[in-house]
């Protein structure tokens, strides 16, 4: 009987895995973590971005009776979800957010679709949970399970700790439903592993730790060059080299983040600013833009990204190095999620770095710790000279065991290397010496002979190791520490803040070592543009298939994107298209059943595929099929403006007036004035879409009418011609620039 109630079980997971979400198979061990949450079981995930976390919650939710409560600390995250289920399933109550954007209206629906039993998913953010008013409304509903996104966010271990995390435990536990809690993250260190458990008492969930290792990731840090220009030179080469591609530059401060994109967008490249300081419409209105595809680049500090649900980010890069590793993972996490090209590309600099250590001073000397440790891991990452993937996975508890991953800047450009046999022991020996009580730069200093006023306050001078490798740089000693912890010879005690202890391994490796190379640590004392490297790109998936036909059908798929305003990849993803371009189904029936398209369900193939399916077959007959002229983007000759030029591609866009307002911080009076500044300089543009909708066929023909019997074009005579009282100051201006630019060029 249990045997056929499991099989009744796997055969509607398939199911619901093939006809909503448009997938053959299952990716890694999403089936196992799906299969306990439904038998009941806590389950905790660790699985890298772009691993399908979101997932392991969805489809169990879609298939359960009752309302699975996703806990998630980000609105962008929970509007991306809610569109993406709300498009594949065609069902608009089937899933839903509460939070503090929706008004009263949208709110009483939500509560009317919840009460009803038609909300399959309700996604909270923690703020939001603790309100008694959702509380009490969440004691009313039959919920399936609590899923808590992002859970690293409960430790203050973590790079993104938030006290609220601290309280759902609590809550769930006052809401009174004795249901499953799955929690999920994608970067949790052994030490936040263990924080995330013990605070949400999972005391015996079932654990999934999926391996942190994104193969299709290449990791690069250049060196930062201290002139601003040649540094924006560089990355403005680098994104016009990838043109047509979507790319996220995070940098530290929102000054920052404005003066960058302001010259990108100067220089010719669709870019816009996301930060904590705009105001919340113009975020998401700026993150919808880039989501769509209306721009290449969104220039962000940290605030953008976490749970943002774009799988066709092409390329991540660091302006400023992040505070902490986990920042960085999860930052480079945004690329690739769809298993296509993704380069992350980091500028490093020893300045910044000491920068963030001087913010460190009034900090608690507890926080100060544990930060500066977070800061050391970065540092320690950005310079070395072994491969970066090794090192980044040994960060989060994973061995890496390849020599060389053929994926990221060093092992792709090796140094030479020596062999440091001799040098560990001694190193091993050093922090034996010390007490096993010191963090690796001090016992460089030891081993270095460094007469620091610590080494001398600890008496360390006196013992028979100090001054041992004072014959070697800072630089190698460095990679001799690295090598060691990578080997197992030694290991970072978390709670001691990055004491070096010895291992079992590292007691048998002084006894009997065996020769291993390691290769100096990079120096970037030097000024950074006399030693900058050319970047080498990784071979994309989409060079595979026919340009031309690629191309068509990323057409297709905005264009239907726009109609049903929602983002591209909700139709369907890169990948798809790309499988499209392989094995080009020209029927419905192909669509859905064809081995190797990926995300093509049957809903979506019937509500989508139409278009596609002709398309396809129209290029497999003609052969040579000229792809549709792309929308063109009329520029200024003097290019010296972003502001106009950010105008007259948002007008090519179609965008109303007030959303390209909004987005610069404008008045609608002010935009028209820009536009009409435009128009006088020669620049055609068109307005017909935004005209229609406001002024009247009859009232427009007035107008027109008699700004070709005056002889002026002023407004205020326009208007008194008109009468004031019949026609406002808006209109006229708004026909008169229509009229200057379809008949005055």
């Amino acid at each position: 009987m249990e045997s056929c109630e499991s099989n009744k079980m796997q055969k509607k997971i398939n199911s619901a895995l093939k006809d909503l979400f448009g997938f053959d198979k299952f990716k890694g061990n999403q089936q196992q973590i799906i299969e306990k949450l439904l038998e009941g079981n806590d389950v905790f995930v660790i699985k890298p971005t772009g691993g399908g976390k979101s997932l392991c919650y969805q489809l169990p939710a879609m298939i359960s009776q009752g309302t699975a409560i996703v806990i998630s600390p980000l609105i962008s995250l929970m509007k991306n979800q809610v569109d993406f289920l709300k498009g594949m399933t065609m069902d608009s109550s089937v899933a839903h957010f509460l939070n503090s954007t929706l008004n009263r209206q949208e709110i009483q629906q939500v509560k009317n679709d919840l009460l009803s039993g038609k909300t399959k998913l309700l996604y909270v953010a923690p703020e939001s949970l603790t309100k008694q008013e959702n509380i009490d409304l969440l004691k009313t509903l039959k919920i399936s399970f609590f899923a808590i996104d992002e859970a690293h966010c409960i430790s203050e271990w973590g790079h993104d700790f938030r006290p609220e995390y601290r309280r759902i435990r609590p809550i769930i536990e006052a809401i009174g439903a004795n249901v499953p809690v799955i929690a999920l993250t994608a970067t949790a260190t052994p030490k936040v592993q263990q924080d995330i458990l013990k605070t949400l008492e999972m005391n015996d969930a079932k654990v999934f730790i999926s391996s942190f290792n994104r193969t299709n990731l290449y990791y690069e840090i250049r060196p930062k060059a201290k002139d601003e220009k040649v540094l924006n030179k560089e990355i403005i080469k680098f994104i016009n080299q990838n043109r047509g591609k979507s790319g996220i530059i995070y940098c530290l401060s929102r000054k920052k983040v404005e003066e960058l994109t302001e010259t990108l967008v100067i220089n010719g490249i669709k870019a816009l600013p996301y930060h904590a300081g705009l105001d919340s419409n113009v975020r998401a209105a700026n993150q919808d833009m880039f989501i769509k595809e209306d721009i290449d680049v969104i220039v962000a500090t940290i605030a953008f990204g976490m749970g943002i649900d774009k799988p066709d980010v092409r390329y991540v890069i660091h302006y400023d190095m992040p505070k902490s590793l986990e920042g960085y993972y999860q930052e480079t996490g945004r690329a690739g999620r769809d298993e296509g090209e993704g380069q992350c590309i980091a500028f490093y600099s020893e300045r910044d770095m000491e920068k963030l250590e001087k913010f460190l001073n009034d900090k608690p000397v507890s926080e100060r710790e544990i930060t500066q440790q977070l800061i050391d891991e970065t540092i320690s990452y950005a310079e070395t000279s072994q491969c970066r993937r090794k090192l980044l996975l040994k960060y989060f508890g994973e061995d890496y065991t390849q020599d060389n991953c053929g994926n990221c800047d060093n092992c792709l450009h090796p140094k030479p290397q020596v062999n440091a046999s001799e040098e560990i022991v001694d190193f091993l020996e050093v922090v034996e010496q010390t007490k096993q009580q010191f963090k690796s730069n001090y016992l460089i200093d030891v081993v270095m002979g460094e007469m620091t006023p610590n080494v001398k306050t600890n008496r360390h001078h006196k013992i028979e190791c100090f001054g041992i490798g004072k014959d070697k740089p800072a630089t190698f000693w460095k990679a001799v520490s690295k090598a060691c912890v990578l080997n197992n010879f030694l290991r970072k005690d978390i709670e001691r803040y990055g004491e070096l202890k010895l291992t079992e391994l590292g007691l048998e490796y002084k006894q009997k070592p065996y020769p291993i190379k390691i290769a100096c640590d990079r120096d970037f004392g030097e000024d950074a543009e006399d030693f900058a490297e050319e970047f080498v790109p990784m071979s994309s998936a989409e060079s595979t298939t026919d340009p031309e036909l690629y191309n068509l059908l990323k057409s297709i798929r905005k264009r239907i994107a726009e109609k049903e305003k929602l983002p591209p990849y909700v139709i369907f993803e890169d990948r798809s298209l790309v499988d499209m371009c392989i094995q080009y189904p020209i029927k419905e029936e192909e669509l859905k059943n064809i081995i190797g398209i990926i995300g093509v369900g049957a809903s979506k193939a019937k509500k989508y595929g139409n278009e596609f399916i002709e398309a396809i077959k129209a290029y497999v007959e003609a052969k040579d099929i000229t792809r549709p002229q792309d929308l063109v983007i009329k520029s200024l000759i003097n290019k010296s403006s972003g502001l106009k030029y950010f105008i007259i591609r948002s007008i090519d866009k179609k965008l109303p007036l007030e959303d390209i307002a909004i987005s610069k911080n404008m008045e609608v009076d002010e935009l028209l004035t820009e536009i009409e500044s435009i128009v006088s300089s020669g620049t055609k543009i068109d307005l017909s879409y935004c005209i229609d909708e406001y002024i009247d066929q009859y009232r427009q023909d007035e107008i027109y009418d008699l700004l070709r019997e005056m002889e002026t074009d002023d407004i205020d005579e326009v208007l008194e011609e008109l009468g004031e009282d019949e026609y406002t100051r808006e209109e006229v201006r708004l026909a008169r620039i229509q009229f200057l630019s379809k008949y005055g060029h």
